[in-house]
């Protein structure tokens, strides 16, 4: 099974919708020693900018940015070998044949990361949905009040034949980095964006530490962030109390040698010298490329052969890779098939070590999912 990058998808909703998954199971085997049909691979289309995680250990498996980007998240299953594989000198017409081994199953979490170029940030309210609307085709939900977006919104501007994608992110507040409010929501989705523009409320008491106040949440959440190269803008120059607010801001930001510009949103005010300006400083930032080294964990191989026995109150449990596999793989209605698993476990020291561990004859002995009895 794999997941594959599909730029014809933006969302993970259609995840909602269904949440399991199962390939194709390969076929029986045949007569005059044919295999049987193989199980079809699945591929399972994601959007663009999806990071793909093991939902039971947190570790990175795949950050699909590509369209066509593919990765490998579940092997099918051995098949099971046929009686034609067990004839030997002694025994011409073997009775004996496996079963296929189980194909792997694994639970994952998606997570989505908007890839676009501009990422408009600021606190609840200052606008941001506001300003998408008006330079970008996208018509985001607007209210007067904080949180109205919830989840962030693509907007594509076109400047002199150049298309500008932006995304209107949810709004932040203090302790964002640590989840409050809308938190990682938030922030998770300016990783990919290469510019921000940093929208300040004109009708804030205090937009200047508003601007504190979200930088030192980026930079506490990802030093990486804190880092993009940002424009800022005083919107809501509709109001008397951002006009008064603009000499202020004007000259903080020049000391900080950050561009900054006064737009209304509202009115449509400055919003096209704010994207000229933004794609001039797009133009001269770098692409990013994406890595997946992130996270990533080293285990030794695990041995073919190793195994573990445990005592779980009356009964014992044995763990281990082949001895597990071969349990699966055994036709247990097959007297055959069942004395070749006995000498399995004889030939790897299972039977000696649940006679060491104490088994008596009458005690349950689990082997993966198979309930057996000592004899």
């Amino acid at each position: 099974m794999y997941l594959v990058a599909n730029r014809r998808l933006n969302t993970l909703i259609q995840f909602t919708r269904q949440q399991h998954f199962r390939a194709e199971p390969g076929g029986n085997g045949l007569g005059k020693d044919m295999q049987g049909k193989r199980g079809e691979e699945l591929f399972i289309p994601v959007p663009p900018g999806t990071v793909v995680r093991d939902a039971k250990t947190g570790e990175l498996l795949a950050d699909l940015v590509e369209d066509g980007q593919k990765v490998l998240i579940a092997k099918g299953g051995r098949g099971g070998r046929g009686n034609a594989a067990f004839k030997s000198p002694t025994n011409q017409a073997p009775r004996i044949a496996e079963k296929g081994e189980p194909g792997e199953t694994r639970s994952l979490k998606l997570e989505m990361k908007l890839i676009a170029d501009v990422g408009i940030i600021g606190a609840p309210n200052a606008g941001k949905s506001t300003l998408l609307a008006a330079v970008s085709a996208a018509r985001p939900k607007i209210a007067d009040y904080p949180f109205t977006t919830l989840s962030p919104n693509l907007g594509v501007a076109t400047l002199d034949h150049r298309n500008l994608v932006l995304a209107d992110i949810p709004g932040l507040i203090e302790g964002a980095h640590a989840g409050a409010g809308l938190g990682i929501k938030f922030l998770r989705h300016i990783e990919r964006t290469r510019v921000l523009i940093h929208l300040l409320n004109g009708a804030s008491a205090d937009p200047l530490q508003d601007f504190e106040d979200i930088n030192a949440e980026l930079a506490l959440f990802s030093p990486e962030l804190a880092l993009k190269p940002q424009v800022v803008v005083l919107n809501k120059m509709d109001l008397p109390q951002a006009q008064e607010m603009w000499p202020a801001v004007q000259a903080a930001m020049h000391e900080r040698n950050l561009p900054v510009f006064a737009i209304s949103a509202v009115t449509g005010q400055g919003t096209r010298e704010l994207l000229y300006a933004v794609l001039e400083v797009l133009e001269a930032t770098p692409v990013e490329t994406v890595s997946t080294v992130e996270a990533k964990v080293f285990r030794p191989a695990e041995e073919e052969d190793a195994f573990e026995v445990v005592k779980e109150g009356d009964r014992f449990r044995v763990r281990g890779r082949r001895v597990e596999r071969a349990a699966v793989m055994t036709d247990w209605n097959n007297q055959e098939a069942v004395a070749r698993f006995q000498r399995i476990l004889k030939a790897i020291g299972v039977l000696k070590a649940l006679q060491q561990a104490g088994v008596q004859s009458g005690d349950t002995v689990f082997v993966g999912d198979h309930e057996l009895e000592w004899q």
